[in-house]
């Protein structure tokens, strides 16, 4: 076994996610201090491997069953590359691939996993992980002393720019067509989303609403403020399922990803899931009735006011 932190290096398309970046940062830190080396593995978009430069060295496959994301393919290709390394921890992040991954290659390798990671730091000879459970209502620290681990960890826990570090790793080109060669599963097509009403990921200032709402008649009032303040109506995933808003407003792990200078969230819980699509917002605004609701935990400023209340006044407060 080394020392080493390896990291899934994941991709749309050939473009690296904002997540690869953020999970190079933090395997930097924690291979510093254990003396290892930061190990990022590219299946599919070799050209990508040169913008990895935070790491030492890339992994780097391609193969006609790794251009976009096969589960198994992926889960056997990681799977071998990771025996012949054999690194101290393993990082994903909490997407579609990375949950479907983290789990099978810690059965693979026997290997301890830790899910819905939001710190990480060294201890000694170990790694401590505080992950959120319950949905979120609890964080939960976990001691990874054992010779390998496994860590999923929710998008926008870490910087990105400290993955960004500038350096020229040695790039590894591998041959794994003999574990790609008899696969189970083909992805025939791959079926984009409808474009939405709206472009909340490039929104400055978003007005979020959640579960909290109670029914899509009282909808009118939050989007009365949205248009006073000239922001568009954004939503939780439970208002997306219950159709009383399109899926072109979601924000989350299984919506959209923003980065808005003012976050204004009525109604929300603060699902991790619906944290992980906000993380980088500059500015959170929460209202909440349930003092101990998990959004208060990233949230800059809160109340516990009824949200119908904050909406009338708020939306009062702006056309006087």
């Amino acid at each position: 076994m080394s020392n080493d932190v390896l990291v899934l290096a994941e991709h749309q398309e050939g473009r690296l996610l904002e997540t690869s970046f953020e999970l190079l940062g933090k395997a930097r830190e924690l291979a510093d201090a254990w003396g290892g080396k930061v190990v990022a593995v590219l299946l599919g978009a070799p050209d990508a491997a040169a913008e990895l430069s935070a790491a030492d060295s890339v992994v780097s496959c391609e193969h006609p069953s790794l251009a976009g994301y096969n589960p198994e393919a992926y889960e056997r290709a990681l799977v071998e590359i990771l025996r012949e390394r054999d690194p101290r921890l393993v990082l994903f992040s909490t997407t579609t691939a990375g949950l479907d991954l983290s789990g099978a290659v810690s059965v693979h390798l026997r290997a301890a996993l830790v899910s819905y990671v939001v710190a990480l730091s060294a201890e000694g000879d170990n790694a401590l992980a505080t992950a959120r459970i319950y949905g979120g209502k609890l964080l939960a620290e976990v001691e990874l002393s054992g010779p390998r681990s496994v860590g999923a960890v929710i998008s926008g826990s870490f910087p990105a720019a400290f993955g960004r570090a500038g350096g020229t790793p040695e790039v590894a080109r591998v041959d794994l067509g003999h574990v790609l060669g008899d696969l189970r599963i083909t992805v025939t097509s791959v079926v984009a989303p409808e474009a939405g009403d709206v472009d909340i990921t490039a929104a400055e200032l978003l007005v979020s609403v959640g579960r909290g709402i109670g029914s899509k008649d009282n909808i009118e009032l939050v989007e009365e403020l949205a248009d006073a303040l000239g922001a568009p109506l954004a939503a939780s995933r439970p208002v997306v399922d219950q159709g009383w808003l399109p899926k072109s407003r979601q924000v989350g792990k299984s919506g959209h990803t923003v980065k808005p200078k003012v976050y204004l969230m009525l109604g929300i819980s603060g699902a991790p899931e619906h944290l992980e699509g906000m993380a980088d917002a500059e500015l959170v605004i929460a209202c909440n009735t349930d003092p101990a609701a998990p959004v208060f935990d990233v949230a800059d400023y809160g109340t516990t006011l009824d949200l119908f209340d904050i909406a009338d006044e708020l939306t009062r407060a702006v056309k006087a």
